[in-house]
């Protein structure tokens, strides 16, 4: 059986074309990875900023949230209640202690303040003159109580409760002295139990947020 011939319109045999498989040459494939690690490289600073600050308002809204959760179990359970906060290494715990023992235990609501976020202590982050005009000046002082390991007692009212202390606005800092371009965050306890956010760049001011 003879092999049929492809005829050219000139009768002579057609040469077979080349046929190119469809894909990715490796030059355009390394094109592609050098512009995409260019962009990597444009975008990712700024994913990481944006990152650490959300990292930075989560950690304020949940310290924050968990002031709100003791302050209601005082007035629950018709007792004084301590919100606590200890330092665990490099990172922080604070926890609702209905049991007043001074120890997280398991059944305990707990909330870790992992870094780069941390609890400052005063001086660290901006001046805080504008939460001292908000809150009211000349009337009771800004007292830090973050930096080192602390107690905040509400009592069955649901105020706080100083005992033999002066009245006073406890103010906890948040962010992290090193990267100062994260900003800062203040959670703010009223005498009345109330409690507020704030926010400052770098250099503040001071802005209240929640």
């Amino acid at each position: 059986m003879e092999e049929e011939v492809d005829l050219g319109t000139n009768g002579t045999p057609k040469r077979p074309t080349a046929r190119r498989d469809s894909g990715f040459s490796m030059l355009e494939m390394v094109l592609s990875l050098i512009v995409v690690m260019i962009l990597a490289a444009i975008a990712l600073p700024d994913f990481n900023r944006a990152y650490r600050v959300y990292q930075l308002n989560s950690s304020a809204a949940r310290l924050a949230g968990l002031l709100k959760l003791t302050r209601f179990e005082g007035i629950r359970r018709n007792k004084q209640v301590a919100f606590q906060v200890q330092q665990t290494g490099t990172d922080w715990l604070a926890w609702s202690d209905p049991d007043n023992d001074g120890i997280a235990d398991i059944t305990e609501t707990q909330d870790p303040i992992l870094a780069p976020i941390t609890l400052l202590p005063a001086g660290a982050p901006p001046s805080p003159d504008a939460i001292t005009a908000a809150v009211g000046v000349g009337g009771p002082a800004l007292n830090t109580v973050s930096g080192a390991n602390a107690t905040i007692t509400f009592d069955q009212r649901g105020a706080v409760a100083f005992g033999a202390q002066p009245l006073s606005i406890y103010v906890l800092y948040l962010g992290n002295a090193a990267f100062p371009d994260y900003g800062y965050r203040a959670v703010v306890l009223l005498p009345s139990g109330a409690t507020q956010v704030w926010s400052a760049p770098a250099g503040g001011p001071w802005n209240r947020i929640g």
